[in-house]
């Protein structure tokens, strides 16, 4: 498809596609594998320095620093959407990569915990930003047809990198202790995250493109600000309303296992390579089921894998504690089935969400989607902590199990599938 706006693209015309824009979506795929690499650092080892350097005894406490991640990401992919309005695509990624800068050293030598907490509030923004404009700058790029392959190319680039780096750090930890030889390989990931987003293109011209050519109007109800958007995706419109509790849930659910995982497993003897194993597993399967998931939810709808995604992940809660007998093997067969039915949510969520959403308010749907998703780190974290400290770990996995049940069937009553875009 090819358009007549040349502006940002020298005397080339602007084309939506992915075969027409490969270049600056291979580009924006390595992007967001520093992005992923950068917050997988924190998968294997700090709920185990929490306990084991600084000598925490609650879990509640333990799981503050991914509280405090979470409601940072979730307010900084609200205000994203809503900053797309004034900053283009491009700057906001640089902001997030230089808030970035810090996070890998403060893991490494802060010298309390509160050091680690306040770390997290700036991965949490950096997180926000980068995850955000990358997912949107490929939405951009590709058009309405391949929303769902091009969402599970980002998210599976993200998130495979999220499971390489737990995976190498349990093996660093095991070598060189928790800290600091696993946190600085961090460095890597931001140096050449920034340095990435300076070549990147920014999309501006794609969506004008997209705007002008647009088959609908938007409706004379729809307001485009953010308070009328954050309303619209959040309750009043059926299907995106759906979404965001089953995105809500479903990163709850990576939440209370990012705390609850390494905890429950050390406590039935595994040691730090055994739970960075299976810290790695959940999301390298996550990652890379997007892909064919990606692709699938454009031929056969956004519902059916949401749907059934979340069932999945139940499932998953389940065996892990029926074989806990077996740590490793419930750990290995749990992190396939969470991983798994995570990679059949993801895109198939946000593509539903851009599905509903006209092209002038998406960014705004879109930051209030991830809003909701990423919200559920801060939850899952909150409601593990408080059930583990009054009812231990397995009754913590067992009410993860009936909620993410529980969601999946919401979103089959609330979703509907539609791709007029």
């Amino acid at each position: 498809m090819r358009g007549g706006t040349a502006a940002a693209r020298g005397s080339r015309p602007v084309e939506l596609g992915l075969r027409e824009n490969r270049p600056q979506f291979v580009l924006l795929v390595v992007v967001n594998v520093c992005v992923g690499g950068l917050v997988g650092l924190e998968r294997t080892t700090v709920p185990l320095i929490g306990t084991e350097i600084f000598g925490l005894t609650s879990d509640l406490a333990v799981f503050s620093f991914i509280i405090a991640f979470g409601l940072t990401k979730a307010l900084t992919n609200l205000a994203a959407g809503a900053l797309t309005a004034r900053f283009r695509r491009k700057r906001l990624l640089l902001a997030g990569w230089i808030a970035g800068v810090p996070v890998p050293f403060a893991l490494a030598w802060a010298p309390s915990w509160g050091w680690i907490v306040a770390a997290n509030v700036l991965l949490g923004v950096n997180q926000g930003l980068t995850w955000s404009m990358t997912v949107t700058m490929k939405i951009d790029l590709v058009g309405p047809a391949r929303r769902g392959l091009a969402t599970g190319l980002n998210e599976a680039a993200g998130y495979t990198a999220v499971g390489a780096t737990a995976l190498l750090t349990g093996y660093l930890a095991t070598a060189h202790g928790l800290r600091p030889v696993p946190e600085l390989i961090g460095v890597v990931f931001v140096v050449a995250g920034l340095a990435l987003t300076l070549v990147v293109r920014d999309t501006a011209a794609h969506v004008a493109l997209e705007v002008a050519r647009h088959g609908r109007p938007v409706p004379g109800g729809d307001r485009t600000g953010l308070a009328a958007t954050f309303a619209r995706t959040s309750w009043r419109h059926r299907s995106l309303r759906g979404a965001s509790q089953a995105g809500l849930v479903n990163n709850l659910n990576d939440g209370l296992t990012w705390g609850v995982f390494p905890l429950l497993f050390t406590d039935h003897g595994l040691g730090f390579a055994a739970v960075g194993l299976i810290k790695g597993l959940y999301p390298v399967l996550w990652g890379i089921g997007q892909i064919p998931t990606g692709h699938l939810a454009d031929r056969i709808g956004r519902k059916p894998l949401i749907v059934a995604g979340m069932l999945v992940q139940a499932a998953g809660f389940g065996l892990a504690l029926a074989l806990l007998d077996r740590p490793l093997l419930a750990g290995i067969l749990s992190a396939g089935l969470l991983g798994t039915g995570t990679a059949m949510v993801y895109p198939a969520l946000i593509a539903s969400v851009s599905d509903h959403a006209h092209p002038s308010w998406r960014a705004g749907a879109l930051g209030t989607y991830r809003f909701w998703r990423d919200i559920g780190y801060a939850v899952g974290a909150l409601v593990a902590g408080v059930l583990a400290d009054a009812l231990g770990l397995d009754a913590t996995v067992i009410a993860a199990a009936v909620l993410t049940a529980a969601s999946g069937l919401l979103a089959a009553r609330w979703i509907t599938d539609r791709t007029d875009g």
